[in-house]
């Protein structure tokens, strides 16, 4: 081989590597980009939300706004903006919905993940996948064409878009996701404690309970945080069978209004500007803040989970 055609052969290696550093260095900016740009995005919306509101939330009446039930924005003469009953509504639908939610979603994680086998497992796993992937006005057409008439029916109600509904509506929307997520927290337990726990001569269940469990107990942790968020920040399933009602719910068969469905039904029909439309915005607000709190508790909790 000449000098000439070594040097060639060098001049190519040397064009290669910095090709290579030009991509690994354009990949590395590329992730980091996208790692970040859910931060970015979060705290874009909360700049716009709070932009669009925080002249009524510095002027509103605190009291009257966290405090009283009447929600009637649009009056001419005496506009009232209490949301009491509209947070009465979105945490009453929220519970009943984990109530719902929470027995089918671990049950179903339990049996995919430690009795399911071959076949049956990767069926199931695609049906919850498939569950999960169902639109929301796809459930609020349920409770509001089948649940509705069958509530009425059973309990003999005069309605049936209720508290009731919503949250079963909304427990059935949260279970394939909390399923899915419970699932994996499962699998992630490794084997040599089942194993160990066996060797012991501890039964299947015994091994579940006490052992599967509490060692993926984080993530379970995760799932049900994950069906929380998924109530709160649910807007047309809900707004499709609570019956839109502001109203302090008294039992499972009051209809209510939540905050989410309030903003939707709401804000297309206000003048941009105007106290109902900022009024709205201070809701999204209180939303985003209830959210916050909720991601910064389950942070908390699971830290001192780990450390315990």
């Amino acid at each position: 081989m000449g000098t000439h055609q070594q040097t060639d052969l060098a001049i190519e290696h040397i064009d290669q590597r910095n090709l290579d550093w030009y991509i690994d260095k354009a990949v590395e900016i590329l992730v980091f980009i996208c790692g970040i740009s859910a931060i970015i995005f979060i705290i874009g919306i909360f700049t716009f939300i709070t932009k669009e509101g925080y002249h009524f939330v510095l002027q509103m009446d605190w009291s009257e706004f966290f405090l009283t039930q009447y929600w009637f924005p649009s009056d001419e003469d005496a506009p009232e903006f209490g949301i009491l009953a509209l947070i009465a509504g979105t945490a009453s639908v929220t519970g009943l919905a984990m109530l719902v939610a929470i027995p089918f979603s671990l049950g179903g994680a339990i049996f995919v993940a430690e009795f399911a086998s071959g076949k049956t497992r990767e069926f199931l796993k695609v049906l919850v996948e498939l569950l999960a992937a169902i639109p929301s006005v796809v459930w609020g057409f349920i409770g509001l064409s089948i649940i509705n008439p069958l509530i009425i029916q059973t309990f003999d109600v005069p309605v049936g878009l209720n508290v009731l509904n919503a949250g079963v509506i909304l427990g059935l929307m949260a279970a394939p996701i909390m399923t899915s997520i419970a699932e994996d927290a499962l699998n992630a337990v490794p084997d040599r404690y089942r194993e160990a726990a066996e060797a012991m001569g501890a039964t299947r269940w015994q091994v579940i309970f006490r052992v599967v469990l509490p060692a993926a107990r984080n993530g379970l942790l995760g799932a049900v945080l994950l069906g929380v968020g998924r109530g709160f920040g649910e807007t047309m399933a809900v707004l499709m069978a609570t019956g839109h009602s502001v109203n302090i719910p008294g039992s499972l068969f009051d209809s209510v209004r939540a905050l989410t469905a309030t903003i939707a039904a709401e804000l297309g029909e206000t003048a941009v500007g105007s106290d109902h439309y900022q009024a709205l915005f201070a809701i999204g607000i209180f939303l985003f803040i209830i959210t916050f709190i909720i991601n910064l508790s389950a942070d908390l909790i699971v830290r001192g989970v780990r450390e315990g």
